[in-house]
């Protein structure tokens, strides 16, 4: 219970249009676009998201006595582990192994989307902790409820998960590479901090891939419809090329462009009048995350110059502290973008193999730890600036 004593209610939605978006986002708070009622709704109702695709909608909401939403998570139950960038197929093929049945599984995340937010959400004014241990036994009993061997709540904040880690889940790190501003006005105040030899390579990077490229960011009125429709091709092309699945519908890019434009930047490249690719990002209250690349070919540099230095770019010329680049990618760090720890729990239902997890997730983390260390000093940054910061 809330401070005070008052009852509450724990409601399961299997839509996220059952709670509306004002009493959702005041829980999601203003920072990041992914956990907002409107992101998540445009992958339920573009058909990305669907018990179809392997990804049921089972949303925890918490109501006080008057019906306000005090506390909520984004919930799917999951066939199957695409789409997630927090691998876990080794454990399901384990489990499998000995006689178990992994699937069906709770996934508590944004579908598709690597980026770090808000997971136990809870409305400002409501008290926290005591929320957050709500919502964490709710979804226990969702758990329970559906049989599952597991539930986890991926790319968490650091707080969610020592939070939950003390609850007495599993608690697991993975990496990520972000890129940090330290107050720069242009962008060659950035290359200042680099050694010499990686200013030189930027540069060369960049004249290469403007050569014959008038490139710009869209966003707001400026962002149109054929823009996303070119940019939905461009998104199948890449997937095509990675043998890999196209999660995302030409429905979710034409509402996400329609409903959601003021928090899309499209990095842009066109030539002779025509678009031939882009990099797709969402702006937050303080940062601009990198979602999707794509071209209708491939372009020599466009890709680092579109998902990367614009990015900087971009964030520089509107005060962000942060551009976070997506999944994977130590080629990220000789462009300045440094390694960033990123954050999962797990429950495990099943004591042994719980204790086989255990002890991966113990190892893999010492590993991490130091594999962040080193790159972190084979950066880009002279040395008196290595930490990027």
């Amino acid at each position: 219970m809330p401070d005070g004593g008052e009852p509450v209610k724990i409601k399961v939605l299997n839509d996220i249009r059952e709670v509306s978006p004002d009493e959702w986002d005041a829980c999601a708070g203003p920072d990041n676009p992914f956990v907002s009622h409107g992101f998540l709704r445009i992958l339920e109702q573009s058909g990305s998201v669907s018990d179809r695709t392997g990804w049921l909608p089972q949303h925890l909401a918490i109501e006080d006595e008057d019906g306000r939403l005090i506390g909520a998570v984004p919930c799917y139950l999951k066939s199957h582990s695409y789409g997630e960038y927090v691998f876990d197929w080794g454990w399901a093929d384990a489990f499998e192994r000995a006689g178990g049945q992994y699937y069906p599984k709770l996934q508590i995340s944004v579908p598709f989307t690597p980026v770090s937010g808000p997971r136990l959400m809870v409305r400002p004014g409501a008290a926290t902790e005591q929320t957050r241990l709500m919502l964490a036994a709710g979804l226990m009993e969702l758990a329970k409820t559906h049989g599952v061997s597991s539930f986890h709540v991926t790319f968490c904040t650091e707080d969610e998960w020592r939070a939950l880690g003390e609850a007495g889940l599993l608690q697991r790190m993975g990496q990520q590479f972000h890129w940090h501003n330290r107050g720069y006005d242009t962008f060659e105040d950035f290359l200042a901090g680099l050694s010499s030899r990686k200013r030189k390579s930027i540069r060369k990077e960049r004249r290469e891939a403007n050569e014959g490229m008038e490139i710009r960011a869209l966003t707001g009125d400026a962002l149109e419809e054929h823009h996303m429709e070119a940019f939905y091709g461009f998104y199948l092309n890449t997937v095509d090329k990675k043998w890999s699945n196209a999660y995302l519908t030409r429905a979710f890019f034409r509402l996400l462009g329609t409903e959601l434009s003021d928090r899309v930047v499209m990095i842009a490249a066109f030539q002779d009048g025509r678009m031939v690719g882009g990099a797709l990002n969402l702006l937050g209250s303080d940062t601009l995350y990198g979602r999707n690349w794509g071209a209708e070919r491939r372009f020599r540099m466009l890709y680092f110059e579109a998902c990367f230095y614009r990015a900087i770019d971009y964030a520089i010329a509107n005060g962000l502290a942060r551009v976070e680049a997506g999944a994977q990618g130590p080629h990220k760090i000789q462009r300045g973008y440094l390694p960033s720890p990123t954050y999962s729990v797990h429950w495990i239902r099943e004591p042994r193999f719980r204790e086989a997890v255990a002890n991966f997730v113990s190892r893999e983390s010492v590993l991490l730890r130091h594999e962040m260390h080193e790159l972190a000093e084979t950066g880009p940054y002279r040395r008196t600036d290595n930490d990027g910061r």
